[in-house]
């Protein structure tokens, strides 16, 4: 299968999944203010890239679509939250710790305060 194509099918299957998620989370009748279903698929999003990269790596040895299908593009469209925990962990593997948290620090910020902006010009 081309990879292109993988990654398109893959982000399509993991936004529904995601998707399926926030219905899920809604019908079991869990309510509040936290955000139960974005932890929820970030937390499994990560978990499943972490096993791909770290348990399946030899056995999807040259099988490129279907990694990219997994991936890239499931946890790509579930979440992007677990490339970015996988990239800190990288860095963090590699003796990077200053870099991780600098990287966790600037993005967790500077995705929130994009929203206070835009939210500010919205208004």
């Amino acid at each position: 299968m081309n990879t292109w194509l993988a990654i398109f099918l893959g982000g399509g299957l993991g936004s529904v999944a995601r998707y399926a998620v926030s219905r899920g989370i809604i019908a079991s009748g869990v309510q509040g203010a936290f955000p139960w279903a974005t932890l929820l698929a970030n937390v499994f999003a990560s978990g499943l890239l972490a096993w791909l990269v770290l348990r399946m790596q030899g056995d999807l040895q040259g099988r490129d679509a279907v990694k990219a299908f997994l991936a890239v593009g499931f946890c790509g469209g579930f979440s992007t939250f677990s490339t970015f925990s996988y990239e800190n962990f990288l860095l963090y593997r590699e003796g990077h710790v200053w870099m991780a948290a600098l990287n966790i620090g600037i993005s967790v910020l500077a995705c929130i305060a994009l929203f206070f902006l835009m939210a500010r010009t919205a208004s």
